[in-house]
């Protein structure tokens, strides 16, 4: 039974769990009908994160045109342009036990693409969340509804797993931003232009 988590919580992964290793982290996403004549493109972004919460590198940003990253331990399956139909929208396959010593936070986010020209944002997206699944058992092991808490915001950051005395534990964040995913990425570390 999957533990549900609301923004804020911290909730252990692997302690709970031993042996556990290789996760899946899915997100999902609805869009709400408007008439603005565009379609919504929501994308997943994983970002590396060292002890000081940048990124060492590029290469520790991973997104659909970089997915892998983390000498392989983090692997984005793919972009999904449109967000239809049931189930997780994009997936993120993260081997624990392979994450580069330096990573000490493996971050989530979503942003919408090309949200200021479309005059999109997250007010426009309803059912977002995010859940970490048991790759080898398919056992849904943690679920974070983000609620519609978002209005004018053109990226969340979803949620973190991260280090703490050995194990890894997942924190539902859930922290909206303006400026979209360049904003994002600035925050951690990463020179944009």
């Amino acid at each position: 039974m999957a533990v549900s988590l609301s923004k804020g919580q911290k909730v252990d992964l692997t302690k709970t769990n031993p042996g556990l290793s290789k996760v899946v982290v899915g997100l999902g996403w609805d869009t709400n009908k408007y008439d603005g004549g565009h379609d919504f493109d929501l994308d997943s972004s994983v970002f590396l994160l060292a002890d000081n919460g940048k990124v060492a590198s590029d290469s520790d940003f991973i997104f659909y045109n970089n997915p892998s990253g983390g000498n392989g331990a983090v692997v984005h399956t793919g972009d999904n342009r449109t967000g239809a139909g049931d189930g997780d929208d994009e997936q993120v396959n993260v081997d624990l036990s392979n994450v580069p010593a330096n990573v000490q936070r493996i971050t989530f986010t979503i942003t919408i693409h090309d949200a200021e020209t479309r005059s999109q944002n997250f007010g426009q997206v309803s059912n977002a969340y995010a859940r970490i699944f048991n790759e080898e058992s398919g056992e849904e092991l943690i679920r974070f509804d983000l609620g519609e808490d978002f209005s004018i915001e053109t990226a969340i950051v979803v949620g973190e797993l991260y280090r703490h005395n050995g194990e890894w534990k997942f924190s539902a964040i859930g922290s909206g931003y303006q400026g979209g995913l360049a904003a994002l990425a600035t925050d951690f570390g990463l020179q944009v232009g």
